[in-house]
């Protein structure tokens, strides 16, 4: 059975009748949004079942739409946090990803303003590490990219998307080694992207982000997981009571091969470990758990079949 991410938005009147659904043809409820009286369900469900839930949500006045970034993390990347670099563009596309089901985090550098300090320190690059894919969000000058992007890329193993303000055929000349995708003439300026060109061009780093992860997808499909990281967080929920504590939006993030656990490490790493999904297998048996450089959050990153000759 293929999985494929959606978005459902309708009416809070009777969308219980869609979850069940969702989760009686064996899919999964990745984030639920109450927005007065709408409701936005960010899932995976069978491939071959989309028609009909769509046909079953129209009378409810719902619609079913492709979400190709739902279950993903993408680490928004910038040379700094100071105003120099931190324009409305990065924060425009980070919501922007939001909109669309990922989940995404801001990472700005603490040495990235100018050319002779420019620098990535070791938990930058760590953080940067734990999430699907890095969007760079560079600058106006074409030099600068050039001279700063080999640096602050430095030990980066994620596939990276740059943006900047050069045209794309002008970055993919000066970037060397390539990165897996290039969206040209996104500068730096001081005003929200609220203009017809400037929805456009968020609309193009979109659809490069989706291609890289559709590569990724193909690369994790030649050597399936040992467990849908959407079960995974289904299974936490059961059974780790502390998770409904957690007060932040997201306290289980699902990722392409993982889940970032917004609970402390050395408390509920070991309890993780022990639970169990199926017939006695833990998630100890199928996932490495390890500390996050985020906080104190958990990582759990699930090995693939050859590594477990296991698949549940």
């Amino acid at each position: 059975m293929i999985l494929v991410p959606v978005t459902y938005r309708g009416g809070i009147y009777r969308h219980d009748e869609i979850v069940a659904l969702i989760e009686d043809l064996g899919g999964y409820i990745v984030q639920k949004h109450v927005l007065a009286q709408e409701v936005v369900l960010q899932c995976f469900v069978p491939k071959d079942d989309i028609e009909l839930i769509r046909a079953i949500a129209k009378p409810l006045a719902g619609e079913v739409t492709d979400s190709p970034l739902v279950g993903t993390e993408i680490a928004v990347v910038i040379p700094s946090l100071e105003i120099h670099h931190l324009p409305h563009p990065a924060c425009d596309i980070a919501e922007y990803t939001r909109r669309l089901g990922a989940k995404s985090n801001m990472v700005g550098m603490a040495r990235g303003v100018g050319k002779r300090i420019a620098a990535i320190n070791d938990e930058e690059r760590d953080v940067i590490n734990e999430h699907d894919i890095a969007v760079y969000v560079l600058g106006n000058f074409e030099v600068c990219i050039e001279h700063k992007m080999p640096i602050l890329r430095r030990g980066v193993e994620v596939p990276i998307v740059l943006c900047g303000a050069p045209d794309k055929e002008t970055l993919q000349r000066i970037i060397d080694p390539p990165v897996d995708g290039y969206v040209g003439n996104v500068g730096r300026f001081m005003h929200r992207t609220k203009e017809s060109d400037e929805l456009a061009k968020l609309d193009e780093i979109i659809a490069e982000i989706t291609l890289v992860l559709e590569k990724k997808r193909e690369e994790i499909a030649k050597d399936p997981l040992s467990v849908s990281p959407a079960r995974l967080m289904d299974v936490i929920k059961e059974q780790v009571p502390a998770i409904h504590e957690v007060t932040s939006p997201t306290p289980l993030t699902v990722q392409m091969a993982g889940l970032r656990v917004k609970l402390p490490y050395d408390t509920y790493a070991g309890v993780l470990k022990k639970t169990e999904i199926e017939d006695g297998i833990t998630i100890g048996d199928v996932a490495d758990i390890v500390p996050s450089r985020m906080r104190d959050y958990i990582l759990v990153r699930i090995l693939p079949f050859s590594s477990t000759n296991t698949v549940i």
